[in-house]
């Protein structure tokens, strides 16, 4: 799947970031401030324009932010599959004792 990242900064200077696939629906949002990172609800409005907005919802100051972006800019790159599915394990697991 190829995705876009918008990202803008919140009044309360959190960095609001959404990642976007090709029909511009938010896969998901988050916040960053100093070093921790939170999720943040992302939501894309009047994604069929040429413009559109996203919409956070801001972990650390509770503010609903909104902005607009222009979609001319985005750069879609093939988001990165893992090579083992999540749930498995990476090497197996022997149920012998050890020594």
């Amino acid at each position: 799947m190829k995705t876009a990242v918008v990202q803008s900064v919140c009044e309360c200077q959190a960095r609001l970031s959404a990642e976007l696939d090709e029909q511009r629906r938010a896969v998901r949002g988050w916040a960053r401030q100093r070093s921790r990172e939170l999720s943040a609800p992302a939501n894309v409005v009047r994604a069929s324009g040429e413009s559109f907005n996203v919409g956070w919802a801001c972990p650390f100051c509770t503010r609903n932010t909104l902005r607009a972006f222009d979609g001319t800019t985005l750069v879609f790159q093939e988001k990165a599959t893992p090579s083992v599915p999540p749930g498995s394990r990476a090497t197996p697991r022997s149920s012998a004792p050890t020594q």
